[in-house]
């Protein structure tokens, strides 16, 4: 083969392996959505709308969920110090599965001024599936403490999903069908009452082989009594 119709198999090879890694690779759609939020402070109502990304990065059996408020939400009549105010929030799953995903994140490293705008830090949290299919991320409520009160902030404008994955649960149930978990470290293959898989091979062979052996000595010991007791039955007579 001459070298340009190498070159040209060559490039063709390495075109058609990259579009298989990605066709391998698992689904994954993340959009910026703006959330409305209405926050039940101290001193009264207050409202903010903040841009909200959520991403997901796969994490040993689940994925890293990272939420981030792209503009400050509520405020403060005075001054925060570092390390006053501590947020986590709740992101809604649909599709496969559903329930609420908790995330969490430091406190601010920085004083916030009163009466501006509390800028909060990205949140995380862990999402192990429970169930096979896409999964939605939708923000939730937002749950801001500092100086020992408690503000509570929930979407009004029913947003938009920012994540969709495409999961796979551990134990391959389908999105149909309710999870369930075993301890004790069976195999994926099942295992008889006990939690012992059944041995096959040589040791078999040789559980095999002793048994039989212990069969012939016991049916050989038995026609020897046999005979005995025939022997003096008719030596009596």
């Amino acid at each position: 083969m001459s070298y340009p119709k190498r070159t040209a198999a060559l490039a063709s090879a390495a075109a058609l392996a990259g579009s298989a890694v990605l066709l391998a690779a698992p689904a994954a759609h993340a959009d910026v959505v703006d959330v409305n939020y209405r926050c039940q402070t101290p001193i009264g109502v207050k409202s903010a709308v903040s841009p909200i990304d959520i991403k997901g990065v796969r994490s040993g059996g689940g994925y890293k969920i990272t939420m981030s408020w792209q503009k400050g939400v509520s405020s403060s009549p005075v001054e925060l110090g570092k390390g006053a105010m501590t947020p986590s929030a709740t992101i809604r799953l649909g599709g496969a599965d559903s329930g609420t995903l908790a995330v969490s994140g430091p406190a601010n490293a920085a004083a916030i001024p009163a009466n501006t705008p509390i800028k909060i830090s990205d949140l995380s949290g862990t999402y192990t599936p429970r169930k096979t299919g896409k999964v939605t991320f939708t923000a939730a409520t937002l749950t801001i403490k500092a100086l020992g009160t408690t503000t509570t902030c929930a979407p009004t404008n029913s947003p938009k999903r920012s994540l969709t994955l495409d999961v796979t649960a551990a134990g391959g149930s389908s999105s149909g069908g309710s999870s369930s978990s075993s301890s004790g470290g069976s195999s994926s293959g099942g295992s008889p009452s006990g939690g012992q898989l059944p041995q096959t091979g040589p040791a078999d062979s040789a559980v095999a082989l002793g048994t039989l052996g212990g069969t012939v000595l016991l049916a050989g010991a038995a026609g020897a009594l046999w005979l005995t007791r025939r022997g003096q039955t008719a030596a009596r007579r």
